[in-house]
């Protein structure tokens, strides 16, 4: 294995999920399908990441914007639980996120007789996102530095280097195990540990919990 990375430091940064109007808009199931076929990647991606970045005024039950459409402005329960238990961290890529997407609303759209629609000033309006990365300019040479400076991590950093880094890195990895690589096999476990985090349905702050609490016990139990 290679060991390139062993001394090159691991950079601290933040992030914001900047949001950009696509003109595109839905006002019933059969429009929103046509829309998704063809939208900007990053519009699905923000329309199931972004709520972790952003407040959120609708219910908390749906984790994706789709299924709290489908709940709010369609009144389609059916169909608002069958994306509310999408996971995109189950998917590859955008591209397969995309599809299952459809399929699901393709599949609702079979069973029904009338097809819903929203209300005027309830239509579903396309959103892409644009990520900006600030470096804070602080780097960690140590691994042992990172289970001291994640509990106080900023969300955002803790989203740009868990989550968005999925898009980022060839094996999907987040930026943490894609930097603990680089010393071999040392911190295999720790890895191992690290990918078994869901971050999808739990909130940013909670994520940061959990992972310091991984490397906490991890370097308690490794003291070397």
């Amino acid at each position: 294995m290679s060991h390139n990375n062993t001394n090159k430091p691991f950079s601290i940064k933040d992030c914001a999920l900047v949001a950009i109007a696509t003109g595109n808009k839905a006002q019933n199931l059969r429009e929103l399908h046509t829309s998704i076929q063809t939208i900007d990647p990053g519009s699905i991606y923000y329309h199931f990441w972004g709520g972790l970045l952003r407040p959120r005024f609708d219910d908390p039950e749906y984790n994706n914007d789709f299924a709290a459409w489908a709940r709010h402005g369609l009144h389609d329960f059916v169909l608002a639980e069958r994306l509310s238990v999408i996971d995109p961290t189950d998917f590859k890529d955008t591209e397969s996120l995309r599809q299952e997407l459809l399929e699901i609303i393709e599949d609702r759209l079979d069973e029904l007789h009338l097809i819903p629609w929203s209300k005027i000033d309830q239509q579903f309006y396309f959103i892409r996102s644009q990520i900006v990365v600030f470096d804070i300019s602080h780097e960690l040479k140590d691994p042992r530095e990172l289970s001291i400076i994640l509990p106080n991590l900023s969300v955002g950093s803790v989203f740009y280097h868990f989550i968005d880094a999925r898009r980022r890195t060839p094996n999907n990895l987040n930026d943490f195990c894609a930097w603990l690589s680089g010393f071999g096999d040392k911190y295999k476990i720790l890895c191992k540990e690290l990918c078994a985090v869901d971050p999808y349905f739990i909130t940013l702050t909670e994520l940061r919990q959990q992972l310091a609490l991984i490397f906490s016990r991890y370097f308690k139990g490794n003291k070397r």
